[in-house]
């Protein structure tokens, strides 16, 4: 039996023991306790409370707009749900860049005011002190690179990322100083599949894809979107699993003509 059907709780060390055993990591966003709930049921590896949720749950244009406060509150209710997975939160923009104290304050809060299990901050050199403060205090890092959407106003579009030589070099680099630093493992948005291969070949954490191939160690989607809730965002990557957004209009249609026909609540439904 693999470490990853024994385990009731799933930790750090477990995706550890899970790369190094050639099992893939399965991740998702979940924002709610609702939601958070039936992912944890199925056992799912970890549970992102992204901050997408300023996207998806919020309807803002970016991630950048949502606040500690907001992140928080979405964070607690998803731990709620949750008895096996992994729980990652975001740290939203504002909160760790910059500033190695600040992102230091915001971790803790973070862990203190949650109960999440680990923290994810997106970048590379520019955000290694503050990685490093943050595990100081023993909180376990995700780190994020390739597309970083905190910092979509300094790339200006939502394009592949590190298609040129340069910009892989970088990458590449970067991922290794945020492995040497201590981060736990590494998120690689929308970059080319063969340079996310060579990253999760060279570094020993496990290396999560988002539009990175399939030769990374596992894969996170935003929940709202591989169920079809949200249809605006179609990028190549995403996988839609379900047309959740026409079944549940299907049947807010059917509520309303039940109740204007008199059909609800009928003589059994009523006290």
């Amino acid at each position: 039996m693999s470490v990853h059907q024994k385990v009731r709780r799933v930790t750090t060390h477990v995706l550890n023991e899970m790369k190094l055993q050639g099992i893939k990591i399965a991740m998702l966003t979940a924002y709610d306790y609702s939601m958070a709930r039936i992912l944890d049921q199925a056992e799912i590896d970890v549970i992102l409370v992204g901050d997408s949720a300023s996207n998806v749950m919020a309807g803002n244009e970016s991630t950048l707009p949502i606040t500690m406060d907001e992140m928080i509150y979405h964070a607690k209710s998803v731990v709620k749900g949750v008895s096996r997975a992994l729980v990652v939160v975001d740290l939203p923009f504002g909160s760790y860049q910059g500033n190695s104290k600040e992102a230091l304050t915001s971790a803790i809060r973070m862990m203190k005011e949650t109960g999440g299990h680990a923290v994810k901050i997106e970048g590379g050199s520019e955000i290694i002190e503050s990685v490093q403060r943050i595990l100081s205090a023993g909180i376990p890092v995700m780190g994020h690179l390739g597309l970083t959407p905190q910092s979509i106003h300094k790339f200006g579009t939502y394009v592949v990322r590190a298609r040129e030589e340069e910009e892989a070099k970088k990458l590449i680099e970067d991922a290794h100083k945020l492995q040497d630093a201590g981060c736990f493992a590494i998120v690689l948005e929308k970059i080319p599949a063969s340079l996310a291969a060579k990253v999760a070949n060279e570094l020993t954490i496990p290396i999560i894809g988002i539009g990175a191939g399939h030769e990374v160690d596992g894969q996170v989607l935003v929940l709202h979107d591989m169920l079809g809730i949200t249809q605006e965002f179609s990028p190549r990557f995403l996988r839609r699993y379900h047309n959740l957004s026409e079944e549940i209009k299907g049947s807010v249609k059917s509520y309303i003509n039940d109740v204007k026909s008199l059909d609800f609540p009928n003589e059994k439904e009523q006290y």
